[in-house]
């Protein structure tokens, strides 16, 4: 699980959590909207942290480099393929957006084949970045286990 500088320390806490619950690296691209340090951790209710696998990098550029799109999928909430409509890999990146702004617009441009959402009906806007990644985990693992079966 990639998230593209997370803005708001309670979603990426519940973000880890679903990490560590499905066995995911969660990465944080850089700038966050929080620091991440023993204090805020602590303080955002993530006494599980230490158990987290994640990592942060400085910027979307150099940890760009390490995907091969192929096996990446990124989420909008302007997308017009629906995220049930793929099917993940073991290995697949799952990229979302910030809280406020998603992905940004050149990204999803670069790789519209690579671009799912979650269906949502209005009047509601958007999902929460906590939310849509526990959904988009799920199905993948749900997928993973339907093909292991």
């Amino acid at each position: 699980m990639v998230l593209y500088q997370p803005e708001i320390p309670q979603n990426t806490g519940n973000i880890g959590r679903t990490c560590l619950a499905l066995g995911a690296k969660l990465w944080l691209v850089r700038p966050l909207g929080f620091r991440i340090d023993a204090h805020h951790v602590r303080r955002a209710g993530l006494d599980y942290w230490e158990h987290v696998d994640w990592q942060a990098v400085p910027d979307w550029e150099s940890y760009a480099k390490t995907l091969d799109m192929q096996h990446t999928w990124l989420f909008s909430k302007s997308a017009t393929k629906i995220y049930t409509d793929v099917a993940y890999d073991r290995g697949d990146t799952l990229v979302f957006g910030s809280e406020s702004q998603g992905l940004p617009p050149s990204l999803l441009e670069k790789y519209p084949d690579r671009v799912v959402g979650i269906p949502i009906r209005e009047p509601v806007r958007s999902l929460n970045l906590s939310s849509a990644v526990a959904i988009a985990g799920y199905e993948a693992l749900r997928q993973w286990r339907q093909r292991d079966a």
